[in-house]
């Protein structure tokens, strides 16, 4: 599994918001015909239990039906998943956690994300991971000094807040930071991308240290090498 990376997020959380009414986590499954989307990422869970309050996947545009902390599962997920990496003609690279965590907190019962990743592996595709969960260290650290990392993924140094996510989060400053959500709203106003005040002094650090060691942090240069898939030269024989 050559060419991975990792882009791991920290955000403000709430304590305790995936507690279902008997105190346990929440989740329900359902039917899936696929995993893989057309651009080979995976979203094995839809919903989160870590509670930041800037969760871009609260927005209205990914169409949830279901409570954000009731994790919906897709049903079947390795027998789906395994049917698709064996249809594919060559390798490429498989993506998960743009939009949901694979590292929730079911995950320590079920399994399901560290299941998939063997697959992938299994099947000799490159992957990247996106989160925000210290669970990826787990299985990983041994496995990060073994793989070469290639490249950072950074958007900015900040968050991104748009209708569905943008209420919620006004709602948790109002409760844990009053008083905040003014500065937001004069400084931010209805925009998107909502960058730190700092961003581009700290994104020139990032640049600087991750050119001296030979890392990709460029968005552009990113999504190319996610596009691509280094495979092994293979001698030709006649026989």
């Amino acid at each position: 599994m050559e060419g991975s990376f990792f882009s791991v997020d920290m955000h403000y959380s709430q304590p305790s918001a995936y507690n279902g009414a008997e105190g346990g986590l929440v989740m329900h499954y359902a039917q899936y015909k696929t995993i893989l989307s057309p651009q080979n990422h995976m979203n094995i869970y839809r919903g989160c239990t870590h509670g930041c309050i800037d969760c871009d996947s609260r927005s209205r545009c990914y169409q949830m039906q279901h409570d954000f902390e009731d994790i919906e599962i897709k049903q079947d997920a390795l027998e789906i998943l395994e049917a698709q990496l064996r249809r594919k003609r060559k390798p490429c690279m498989i993506g998960t956690g743009a939009m949901c965590d694979p590292y929730i907190h079911l995950e320590d019962e079920l399994q399901i994300t560290r299941q998939c990743l063997e697959l992938v592996a299994q099947y000799g595709f490159g992957l990247a991971i996106q989160t925000k969960s210290a669970r990826i260290l787990r299985g990983i650290v041994q496995y990060c000094i073994e793989a070469q990392v290639q490249a950072i993924l950074c958007f900015g140094f900040g968050m991104t807040l748009r209708e569905g996510n943008r209420e919620y989060y006004f709602r948790m400053l109002d409760r844990h930071f009053p008083g905040l959500k003014q500065q937001y709203m004069l400084r931010y106003g209805q925009a998107y991308s909502c960058n730190s005040p700092n961003n581009g002094r700290l994104m020139t650090i990032l640049r600087r240290e991750c050119q001296a060691c030979g890392i990709l942090v460029g968005t552009d240069s990113v999504f190319r090498y996610l596009g691509t898939f280094e495979q092994k030269p293979s001698q030709l024989s006649l026989f």
